[in-house]
C-alpha cells in the first residue's frame, strides 16, 4: 500500500470479529511463530530516526509512514515502548504517521503529556469491519483530540454506513478492502458502493483498496487468491474519490537537519503497473532511486 512500514512492535491479542482471520496470525504461522506472542522489534524500533551514510535521514521529509502493520500502537502490552515511539514521532515533525487502532477507548490515556491538541504529523484512524464496530468506535474518535482522522473498513464483513459521522465534517479519508488468506469472509459490491456514494456526497477521499479472496457482484461470487488482482479489480470498480485535500502542516525535525531537506523532498513515482492499483492514491508510490532500472517509471 504505502511505500514506507514502520513496525515497533509484533504481535497482537484479538479483539473483535474482524480478527477472527487475521492475516498476521496467518502469516506468523505460516513462519511457525505465534501471532499472539508480543515483542519490541529491536532492529526496526528506532526506525524513524536511522541515517544515510550522509547523515540524512532513511524516511524521508514528507513520507507517511504506516505505524504498527503487524500489532496495534494501543496494545496494552506495549504500553511500556510507547512513550519512546512517540518521541521519535514528535522528532520526526516532517513525516506523517499513519496510526490504526481497533481500542480507540485506550487512546486517550496513552497520548504524550504534551500532546495539547494533537501533533500535525499523526494521522490517526480507527477501523471498523462492520456496522457495530462502527457505532463503537467512530464516536470516540470524534472525542480524541486528533488534527487528522480517518476510518477504515477492513477488512469489510458487514454493510457499514457512516453518512452520520461523516455529517461532522471531520473525517478526511475513508479506505475499505476484504479480507484475505485463510476463512476469507465475501465482501458485496453493493456495500462498497453504497459507502463510496456516502463519500462522494460529503467529498470525503474514499479510495477501495482491494476486493479481498472472495467478491460478490450481481449475484456471482469470485475467487481472487492473488492480491495484485484484487487491487486491479477495486480500480476497475471506479469506487475511488478523490475529495476535499488533506493538509499535513508538516515541519523540518531539527535545526541541524537543515542542510539536508527543503520541504517536501519526497517525490511519489509510480510504474507502468501502478496505474491501474486500487491503493494508487492511498500509496506513496517509491522514491525514485535509479536502483530498479526501470525505464517505465512515473
Amino acid at each position: 500500500m504505502m511505500h514506507d512500514i514502520w513496525n515497533p512492535w509484533h504481535g497482537c491479542k484479538k479483539v473483535s470479529e474482524g480478527c477472527q482471520n487475521c492475516y498476521m496470525y496467518f502469516l506468523d504461522e505460516m513462519r511457525e511463530q505465534d501471532g499472539s506472542h508480543i515483542y519490541k522489534v529491536k532492529n526496526k524500533f528506532d526506525y524513524p530516526l536511522k541515517k544515510n551514510k550522509d547523515g540524512s535521514y532513511k524516511i524521508k521529509s514528507g513520507e507517511e509512514v504506516r505505524v504498527c502493520m503487524t500489532s496495534d500502537f494501543f496494545l496494552e502490552e506495549a504500553d511500556g515502548w510507547r512513550d519512546e515511539a512517540w518521541e521519535m514521532m514528535k522528532k520526526r515533525s516532517d513525516v506523517v504517521f499513519y496510526l490504526l487502532t481497533k481500542r480507540p477507548q485506550r487512546v486517550e490515556k496513552c497520548l504524550p503529556q504534551d500532546w495539547g491538541d494533537g501533533w500535525e504529523n499523526i494521522f490517526f484512524n480507527v477501523t471498523c469491519e462492520n456496522q457495530k464496530r462502527a457505532d463503537e468506535r467512530i464516536p470516540i474518535l470524534f472525542d480524541l483530540p486528533f488534527q487528522h482522522k480517518g476510518i477504515m473498513v477492513a477488512p469489510f464483513i458487514g454493510e457499514v454506513q457512516i453518512e452520520k459521522y461523516l455529517r461532522k465534517n471531520s473525517i478526511e479519508q475513508v479506505t475499505c478492502g476484504g479480507e484475505n488468506y485463510a476463512g476469507s469472509r465475501p465482501l458485496k459490491y453493493e456495500w462498497v458502493k453504497s459507502l463510496y456514494d456516502e463519500c462522494v456526497l460529503y467529498d470525503v477521499n474514499f479510495c477501495f483498496f482491494e476486493t479481498g479472496t472472495e467478491f460478490i457482484k450481481d449475484g456471482k461470487q469470485y475467487h481472487l487468491p492473488n492480491k495484485k488482482l484484487q487491487s486491479k479489480m477495486a480500480f476497475k470498480s471506479g469506487l475511488n474519490h478523490v475529495g476535499k485535500p488533506i493538509d499535513f502542516k508538516l515541519e523540518l525535525p531539527d535545526k541541524e537537519q537543515l542542510d539536508f531537506f527543503e520541504m517536501p523532498t519526497y517525490t511519489k513515482y509510480f510504474k507502468e503497473t501502478c496505474q491501474t492499483c486500487g491503493s494508487k492514491m492511498i500509496c506513496n508510490g517509491c522514491s525514485k532511486c535509479g536502483k530498479c532500472g526501470d525505464k517505465n517509471e512515473k
